[in-house]
């Protein structure tokens, strides 16, 4: 296994227990639950995926139990962290919403980053991972957007 790369089954599996946690904060409309998901959110996004303590519980339990993947079917990182930054942004607005009682705001902030892990977690699709594609395209030639540490 690479360390570079990143096993999209596992991604798909954080994306899932990050749907979990989003539709908790939905219901609850607690700024506390979208808090705690931000913090996970922000340690992805600019600091490391290894920090991500669902990824771990998808490396230690869950990927010993499953065939190996190929090289060439893992996932490049970069793209993931874009997305967990986009998702750190979507639960600070629905935290802050949520803690002003500005329950629409957060509701709608909280539901856009839900059906985004959604998306990831039942069909393999990541938003924040084609937003980044699409940025790449976009950007300047010899310009790098990519933050790989």
């Amino acid at each position: 296994m690479s360390a570079g790369t990143l096993d999209p089954r596992g991604v798909r599996f954080t994306a899932a227990v990050t749907s979990a946690i989003l539709a908790l904060g939905l219901i609850t409309a607690s700024w506390r639950v979208l808090a705690a998901q931000m913090v996970l959110f922000g340690m992805c996004a600019f600091i490391g995926m290894r920090l991500n303590p669902w990824g771990f519980v998808y490396r230690q339990a869950v990927q010993p139990r499953l065939s190996p993947i190929d090289q060439a079917d893992r996932e490049d990182p970069a793209p993931v962290r874009f997305s967990q930054g986009i998702g750190f942004a979507f639960a600070l607005v629905a935290t802050i919403g949520y803690a002003a009682e500005w329950t629409t705001l957060g509701f709608v902030a909280n539901a856009f980053a839900l059906v985004a892990a959604l998306l990831n977690a039942v069909f393999g699709y990541c938003l924040g991972c084609q937003l980044y594609l699409v940025l790449r395209r976009l950007a300047p030639a010899g310009a790098s957007t990519s933050q790989t540490r």
